[in-house]
């Protein structure tokens, strides 16, 4: 199965031929096969997602991944409650956007586009303001591809017995993260991210007790997350309303994927090994990362533009896509920079040819 190029982005991304083959056959929504199939999804995530899962369940929601955080934040925080949103970049941000949409009284501590969320900060505020109920958090802010200290933070918000709420979105399967371990109340990823399958559909990974507490909160009908998975668990793994089958398929095979190539820890092996070859590749060949070494994710790298009057991100971009790669524009509104990302179906060699074609096409 040919392919235009390879996404080096933090999703969509590039996924395996046998995952795209999965999506081949049509599949009805409410057959018991394809709802065991949603089960076992469903079971496999919460074991993803720690050593510990019993308190934990998981709810597949349709649509994007934001569609996924959007149910977390409007059914999980009451109308009497209060979010405080830890911000670094856009996807913070979004959260805070759709606390306000929502007229959820939100508190934000914005760290500003380059510096990571600190611990210090987060118990300073809530100190200051102990009627936050929820606290809200991105884990991976691949506007820059920063990686917030998401240990460190849990602790304060499970010290001060807040709901913890974090946006794992471009982290969840390639980083180990242990919600039982770090006290994280609701963790939210999806299909297109670091499982490696196809966009379609989110998954939160809730600790019960807590979701239980969320009866009736909701503030829309599609996005109800307590109600999607009452039905989800009453109906066996049906779906309030069409699920996306062929995504499920697909993400069904990626997680057989993801098994054999050895689990999280060898996918964030990988990842990682493909940051670091990417990101000294790219200083060897005079770019400058955005971020400080220490503070780079494993998942995609923001660069500076070169100090060149003839360089243009649009035909780096057409020359990279033209030999076989496709990367990201930057997203940060201080700098002139692009993205690179190197997660799903991306091998050294890929790394190491990217390289090559950047090297061979340095005409500015």
């Amino acid at each position: 199965m040919t392919r235009p190029y390879l996404l080096l982005t933090p999703g969509p991304l590039t996924t395996s031929t046998t995952v795209k083959e999965a999506m081949l056959r049509d599949w009805c929504t409410w057959d018991k096969d394809y709802n065991g199939l949603v089960q076992s999804i469903r079971t496999r995530l919460v074991h993803l997602a720690t050593s510990s899962p019993e308190p934990y369940t998981a709810v597949l929601m349709q649509g994007s991944g934001t569609f996924s955080v959007e149910s977390v934040i409007g059914t999980v925080v009451p109308r009497d409650g209060k979010l405080l949103v830890l911000t670094n970049g856009a996807y913070g941000n979004r959260i805070a956007q759709m606390a306000a949409v929502y007229g959820i009284t939100t508190s934000v501590l914005d760290f500003g586009e380059t510096d990571c969320v600190t611990a210090g900060a987060v118990e300073e505020r809530l100190q200051e303001e102990p009627d936050i109920t929820h606290v809200a958090m991105v884990h991976c802010e691949t506007t820059t591809g920063m990686l917030n200290p998401l240990a460190d933070v849990s602790k304060v918000v499970k010290r001060y017995n807040k709901i913890c709420i974090v946006d794992a979105m471009s982290s969840f399967g390639g980083i180990p993260i242990d919600v039982s371990e770090l006290g994280i109340d609701f963790l939210i990823s999806s299909a297109n991210k670091c499982i490696q399958g196809v966009p379609g559909f989110g998954f939160v990974i809730a600790r019960t007790e807590a979701l239980l507490a969320c009866e009736g909160q909701a503030r829309s009908l599609s996005l109800d997350l307590y109600d999607q998975w009452q039905v989800m668990e009453k109906g066996g793994g049906k779906w309030r309303f069409t699920s996306p089958t062929h995504v499920v398929r697909a993400f069904d095979q990626a997680l057989v994927e993801l098994e054999v190539e050895g689990g999280i820890q060898a996918r964030y092996e990988r990842y990682k090994a493909n940051q670091h070859l990417l990101a000294e590749g790219m200083e060897q060949l005079g770019f400058c990362a955005l971020l400080p070494k220490e503070l780079h994710s494993p998942i995609i790298t923001s660069f500076y533009y070169p100090l060149s009057e003839s360089f243009t991100f649009e035909a780096l971009y057409e020359k990279l896509k033209a030999a076989g790669f496709v990367i990201y524009p930057g997203k940060i509104s201080t700098a002139d920079t692009f993205r690179i990302g190197n997660i799903g179906e991306i091998y050294k060699a890929d790394i190491v040819k990217l390289l090559q074609v950047i090297n061979d096409e340095l005409f500015w």
